[in-house]
């Protein structure tokens, strides 16, 4: 792969990641908090969503596609990367490892995730508040979750650091450790909702 080809894949692929991959993994987070108010409250938003026109072929056009060439090309990247973290343990270099990391742990928790419910949807299975509750019953499965939504959430807000810096958009020594602090802040109100969304299952 040439070097401006790939330059403009990793461009993509940060982008994706961004919008709309990022966007709709907080609105999703934002939707499962609604289990908070119990079955009617979770149930209702997620019958609004069943409602989009064509939703098909948005969810393949706006999800399904951008978070395939996002997965795929990222596991790409992990494994041609080479980490410094031996030689220079700098906070960034240890973000940079664990963003690698996460992201090919997410491979798989998203696969068994949509596996889960959406093909068990096609199937003709319900996917409904009791659904979710009935595979978080199992102890297992709910530590899988919990760890696989902070680790969709450290990406997405390791990954808009990140972006902002390949993007041009901050460049200085001190908008970066400022967008540090905004993404960590981020990353822990993301964290906090997708985890007491899924505790609410239980």
């Amino acid at each position: 792969m040439s070097k401006d080809r790939e330059f403009l894949w990793r461009r993509l692929h940060s982008l994706l990641g961004i919008i709309p991959v990022g966007l709709f993994l907080t609105m999703h987070l934002f939707i499962n908090l609604t289990a908070a108010g119990g079955a009617e409250s979770y149930n209702a938003a997620t019958a609004n969503m069943e409602k989009i026109p064509f939703l098909i072929l948005v969810e393949w056009i706006v999800i399904y596609i951008p978070l395939m060439f996002h997965a795929f090309y990222g596991v790409y990247i992990a494994f041609t990367a080479t980490p410094n973290t031996g030689r220079f343990s700098t906070y960034r270099n240890w973000m940079y490892s664990l963003q690698r990391f996460t992201g090919v742990f997410l491979v798989i928790f998203i696969a068994w995730h949509i596996f889960q419910t959406r093909i068990q949807k096609a199937l003709g299975t319900e996917v409904d508040y009791d659904m979710m509750a009935n595979i978080v019953s199992n102890p297992f499965m709910l530590g899988f979750y919990i760890v696989g939504i902070i680790s969709a959430t450290f990406h997405l807000s390791n990954g808009l650091w990140a972006f902002l810096v390949s993007w041009g958009i901050i460049q200085s020594p001190q908008s970066q450790k400022i967008a540090t602090y905004v993404t960590n802040i981020i990353f822990v109100i993301l964290s906090v909702v997708g985890v007491a969304a899924i505790l609410a299952f239980v």
